[in-house]
């Protein structure tokens, strides 16, 4: 039984850990994907292109999933009269995820 709870506990701390790690590189895809955003579409830079970024990040907070962060994006890129397309946006959040489970994994 002992060999038994063992296993349960250690899959109990990877799912955690993966659970962590989804998060953090979700957090810091936002922050990059918003970056992106102010810099290809808002001609932000400085203080305001970094405030953007917290803002994309914060938006994820909204509900469970993507479709808010998608949804904040394209509605600032919309109004500020940018053009891009909800599937390059995707596109984009993808490989940036890649990126940040990259960075996050180095630093652990």
């Amino acid at each position: 039984m002992s060999g038994f709870d063992d296993r349960e506990k250690a899959q109990e701390n990877k799912s955690a850990h993966d659970a962590e790690l989804l998060f953090k590189a979700t957090a810091r895809r936002n922050r990059m994907l918003g970056e992106w955003v102010a810099d290809e579409f808002l001609g932000l830079t400085g203080d305001a292109r970094a405030e953007f970024a917290k803002e994309v990040v914060a938006a994820d907070f909204d509900r469970p999933g993507d479709s808010d962060v998608v949804e904040f994006v394209m509605a600032k890129v919309s109004a500020a009269g940018g053009e891009l397309s909800e599937a390059r946006l995707r596109h984009k959040m993808n490989e940036l995820l890649v990126v940040a489970t990259a960075q996050i994994s180095a630093q652990s």
